[in-house]
Order: structure tokens, then sequence, then C-alpha cells
């Protein structure tokens, strides 16, 4: 049965309607399609045959019978995007219509966790759940719209035993550690994750990140790392996260691997001959990259995390004292001895994006600069940014990359990609930054198609099966028979990211179709409103 290219809706019902409900071949055939494997092989033509949520045959399936066929008329077909940080799937379990901010440009598989996670939850805490199992149950009670695979956060799990104070663990409170850590990857946690500019994360010292990391290790997963530094001292960064890796025997995988501050930008090729050298000597390590080069981070970053060593509560309330604010500003200026994000931006409050004010924040600042920000609100600029500070968590997004550095990361063969961005209502949001909306696009569009960095193969590897081998996701990131049908159709000379940093809140164009574990999750670019993704415990998901 052959059907003209049309809504996979409409495509069921004329099955039916001509009495082909029964003894399918499969449940949907994709006719015609440039088959691009994930793998970095050349694409080639062909029809997929999917049965029971999986790829059941590839080739020529012109006389087969389904439940539903689609005419793909040349377009593309590739694995399902995997997202390499995706910070919290505790949006999805709120309200499964944020899975749009990821299903509409391609990912069907995220990866939640960094110094914080998901799980576990303190006895304080006003969620639900406290455990890893409690919270995968959740999930799958409530549905979720594309898959999910969680680390547990180094942080995460210091704050609950220690708290958010500056010193190192007891013997007993590193015991407890270590034991969070092992029922967090019992219950199915992938790895250990950390984030080490953000206070608590910051006052882990090495040999206890190594602790817990040989813990993770035991369990089969990896140590994954925002690494303590990503500007002038970023290949000391890169040392630390290949020790921890050494000494608890342990892969590592780097979040957005960058260097920041436009000193440090020749620091990018020595970072990538770092890990390839350490990979050559057989250490496995990777790392991923957004495609941006303006990062994105709490503004409280900007001030040394030596001073919420007492809790950021007790110092917040400092920044009312005026005096307090001029030797704040003197150490920013001045110093260098710390992940300095105002000098990165060169000093200049012009580079700095205000992305999400707090809840009860003035949204109107939103999209503006710091400097902006001042001169509406009649300030000095040093004064806008402490009393943003002050007022709560404000995400900022500063310009402190180049595009060479990207480029070098493009072509690098063990980096994959992220959103670095959990995903976002856009009924509800206000504002973000657009690799929430637009990443996995835009390297398609810009570097693929424009720029032709890299080719249309290497790209789809990339955000294919690289993570997917990452994660041990054996039967996900390419195509071939038996593998999960997780897949999308687009278009390669009209696929765009239409996100910006003025108007983040807007979906890609150019995909067709997004299928998670054989359903259409998305049909001629729009949401079905399907629930086929799963929780993907670790080791537990092959058939």
């Amino acid at each position: 049965m052959s059907v003209r290219s049309g809504s996979l809706r409409q495509l069921a019902f004329l099955a039916l309607a001509c009495g082909l409900g029964a003894a399918q071949d499969f449940d949907l055939i994709l006719q015609g399609g440039r088959i691009v494997d994930g793998m970095g092989n050349p694409w080639y033509r062909a029809d997929l045959g999917i049965r029971d949520g999986r790829i059941a045959a590839i080739g020529d399936l012109k006389d087969r019978a389904a439940s539903q066929i689609v005419a793909l008329r040349e377009q593309t077909v590739t694995p399902g995007f995997i997202d390499m940080m995706a910070g919290s799937s505790i949006p999805l379990y709120r309200n499964a219509a944020s899975g749009g901010s990821k299903l509409q440009q391609g990912i069907t598989t995220m990866m939640a966790g960094e110094g914080g996670s998901d799980a576990p939850q303190g006895e304080h805490s006003k969620l639900q759940w406290r455990s890893f199992a409690q919270y995968f149950q959740l999930l799958e009670q409530h549905g979720v719209p594309l898959n999910v695979v969680h680390n547990v956060g180094a942080a995460q799990i210091r704050q609950i035993v220690i708290g958010d104070v500056d010193r190192t663990p007891t013997a007993d409170e590193m015991e407890r550690m270590k034991q969070l850590v092992g029922q967090a990857m019992i219950d199915g946690a992938a790895g250990l994750s950390t984030a080490l500019i953000y206070p608590p994360g910051t006052y882990a010292r090495t040999d206890e990140l190594v602790e817990m990391a040989k813990v993770a290790a035991k369990y089969g997963g990896f140590y994954s790392t925002h690494m303590r530094n990503e500007s002038a001292k970023v290949l000391d960064a890169i040392g630390e996260a290949l020790e921890i890796g050494r000494r608890a025997n342990i892969p590592v995988h780097i979040y957005h691997l960058k260097a920041a501050g436009e000193e440090n930008w020749p620091l990018m090729q020595r970072a990538i001959d770092l890990i390839r050298q350490a990979r050559a000597d057989g250490m496995d390590v990777t790392a991923d990259i957004y495609p941006y080069i303006r990062n994105g981070l709490g503004l409280s970053s900007l001030i040394h995390p030596r001073h919420y060593a007492q809790g950021s509560e007790a110092f917040l309330k400092t920044l009312s004292d005026p005096q307090v604010r001029r030797e704040l500003r003197r150490e920013i200026e001045t110093t260098q001895d710390w992940e300095n994000w105002y000098r990165h931006v060169g000093s200049n409050w012009d580079n700095v994006l205000v992305a999400q004010m707090p809840e009860g924040g003035d949204k109107k600042f939103e999209g503006k600069s710091i400097a902006e920000i001042a001169k509406m609100s009649g300030k000095d600029q040093w004064n806008a940014f402490f009393d943003l500070v002050q007022s709560g968590e404000v995400s900022v997004n500063p310009k402190s990359m180049n595009e060479e550095q990207k480029y070098l990361a493009l072509r690098a063969e063990f980096i994959s990609f992220c959103t670095d961005s959990e995903p976002i209502d856009i009924a509800k949001a206000t504002n973000a930054h657009p690799r929430a909306f637009g990443s996995f696009p835009r390297v398609l569009a810009k570097y693929v198609r424009e720029e032709k960095i890299i080719t249309l193969e290497m790209a789809i590897r990339k955000m294919t099966s690289l993570p997917a081998n990452r994660l041990k996701l054996y039967d996900r990131g390419r195509i071939a028979p038996g593998m999960a049908a997780d897949l999308v159709i687009f278009d390669p000379n009209t696929i765009q990211d239409t996100a910006t940093f003025t108007k983040p809140l807007s979906f890609p164009t150019g995909i067709s179709y997004v299928l998670v574990n054989g359903k259409i999750a998305i049909d001629h670019g729009q949401p079905t409103g399907e629930l086929a993704g799963r929780v993907l415990r670790y080791g537990t998901h092959l058939p």
C-alpha cells in the first residue's frame, strides 16, 4: 500500500478504513527517506518498518502492510537526538507539555542532573519523594513524553548530609554520602555528577569526589562534571577530572567544554588535546558543548564562592551594607584566583544579559543587560548588579566565548551536544537561553548547512550514537534492526533554529516528525501529546 505524505493520524484512519487493521507486518512504515544511521556512515535511501516500538526492518518495503504509512519524499531520517545535559526532569513531572522544548528540536532522550539532582531528597524537602526509586515510579505513573536518564548530584548529596557550608565531611558523613550514592545507583542512576563552581559543590575537595565516584564505578556508572574552572585554569580543571577518573577507575564526561574569556580562548585547543591524549593513553573520556558563544549561569556566580561559605541566605543579607558592596566590587575588579565571570565578559556589564528573574522579580528586566537594567532603574551599574543578586536566583547569559572554539569542538571526535537547559513550558515561561529551544537544529543549520564545519553524518553521530554509547544505551542512537524506534525526520535544507536572545521562546522549523519508542510525538512539527517516553534505569533498559 502506498500513501501520499500526510498527517499520521489521517494515515491511521485511512488504513483502518481500508480494512488493514489486522495481520499487519508493521505498526508503521516510513517510506523513501534518506537514512543517516547515526554511526557516521554516508546516507542511503530505504524504508523503515516499525513494530512494537522498535525498528523491525530496513529496505524496500513497498509490498509490505502496515497500520500507518508515511511517504517521506526524500526527507532525512536519523536516530533521536540525545541531550547530554538537560538539568532536571521535574518539569516533565509537573507538566508533560514542557517536553515540547526538547521534542520539537528532535531530542528523544535527555540526561538529567548536574551538581543538584532530582533525587535523593532530604527529610525537609517539600517534594513527595525521597529516593530515585520513588521518583522514577511517580514519573512512570504520570507518563513522560521523552526518555529520561538521571545522574545523582554530588552537591545534592552534600546538601543532605552536610548542608551548604564550606567544610570537609567527617568520616561518618563521608560514609553516609557514599551510601546515598550507592542507593541512587541501585535505583537506576547513571552515575555521579558535579557542578564545581556553584556552592555547595565548589566546597567539595578532590578526595571527597573520588570516594563518591568509586561507589558509582562499582555499579558501572560514570563521572560527569561541570568543572571547577572553564577559563584561565581550564587545563587544571580537566586535570582534576582526569585524576578523579583514574583514582576511581571510572569513565569521565565533561559538561559544556569551553575556554571562557577572550584571553583564554587559545586554551581551547590545548584542552581538546589534553582530553585526546588521555584517550590515547586508554582513558574513557568524553565531553559535550552547546552551540552558542554566550553561556548561562546564576548571577550570584559573579561573586567569589567563598562568600557563601556560611550559606547563601546569611551572605545575601550583608549586601545591604554599602561597605560590603564596595569591598566586593574591588575584589571582582582586581582578583583572578577564581572563576571570575566579570573578567570573562571583558569587565563590561553590557555583555551580561538577564535571562530569567526569580519568582516575584521584575520580569521586564528579562532579555536586558545589567547596563540596561541600571539605566532603567536609575542606578549605577554595580548597585543594579548587587540588587539583582540580592533579589534571588537570577539567571544570566554572559558573552564569554568565540566561534573558533566551537569549530574546534565540533571537529573533535569525542564531543557530543547538550542544551544545558531543563524542559521549559512555553505557556508559563517568560524567558530562557535560546539553547533550550534551538541547540540541535542550530548545529544542523549553522555549522553543517551554512558554514560546513562538519558533515551532516558527523553531526548526527555526535547527536546520537556517541552520547548513546556514553550512557550505555546500546539499543538507541543508531538505525538498525532491533534498535528502539526513537527517530527524527527533517529536511536538512530547511531545518532552522528560530530562538534568539531577544526572542528565545521560539520553536525550530524543518522537523516534520519525531518518534519516541515507535510512537508519534511530533506530527508535522506539532506535539501529539503522546507520552511514550521511558525512565531508562541504568543497565536495565535493554529488552
